[in-house]
């Protein structure tokens, strides 16, 4: 089972769940793959949201790899994703979330946002709150 804390997610691959993380050896690799000399620019290139079909294959064999799958490039290519290509670019989006981002928790504190004021962060699942209730 994967562990979002630590940047892992689960995905359905040959019709077996599988962990997938980018650790710092993953994004190392990366790193290099892509030709970016640090994690900003790395980062910087997945938020653009012009993935090719070799950048999600070269995400989800590094993201196999720090899960714990001995698994070349090539042997990915090969293997059956669930979902197909939608469902392998939605893994690579999810595994990116966690990576560099994180999903947000009621406990946040607000965000000064400068001029307008305190803006609490989104909370997933509930409805944003009304103004003058914060």
């Amino acid at each position: 089972m994967a562990n979002r804390r630590r940047g892992e997610v689960e995905a359905l691959v040959d019709g077996r769940p599988v962990v997938l993380c980018l650790t710092l050896g993953a994004l190392c690799e990366l790193e290099t793959a892509f030709g970016v000399d640090d994690l900003a620019a790395l980062a910087a290139r997945f938020a653009s949201g012009r993935l090719s079909a070799r950048d999600i294959l070269r995400v989800l064999a590094c993201g196999l790899r720090g899960g714990g799958t001995a698994i070349s490039d090539a042997e990915v290519a090969a293997l059956p994703i669930d979902g197909g290509l939608l469902g392998a670019a939605a893994v690579v989006g999810e595994l990116l979330a966690a990576t560099f981002g994180r999903d947000p928790q009621p406990a946040d504190p607000p965000i000064d946002r400068g001029e307008g004021g305190a803006v609490p962060p989104a909370v997933s699942g509930g409805p944003a709150p009304s103004p003058g209730t914060i």
